[in-house]
């Protein structure tokens, strides 16, 4: 995202939900790495669900992780 990240209304919004909810985070690393999450289900599931970040601050729906990791079945051994 390099320097467009900086005019995207959204990356602003959300660094100042960010802010105001009290998170302040560090200043250390490049700065310019999109997260994700991803859940994997045990042997053949595979990935159960992948969220990537489309911009800085993106954030993933808990419940939705929540219901993923739900349908993770135990891999008989």
């Amino acid at each position: 995202m390099m320097l467009s990240g900086f005019f995207r209304l959204g990356v602003w919004q959300n660094f100042f939900r960010a802010w105001r909810g009290g998170y302040t985070g560090n200043l250390e690393g490049e700065g310019f790495t999109l997260g994700g999450v991803y859940v994997i289900g045990a042997g053949t599931q595979g990935i159960l669900l992948e969220h990537r970040e489309k911009e800085f601050g993106d954030k993933v729906s808990l419940p939705s992780v929540l219901e993923a990791a739900e349908k993770i079945k135990p891999q008989a051994s």
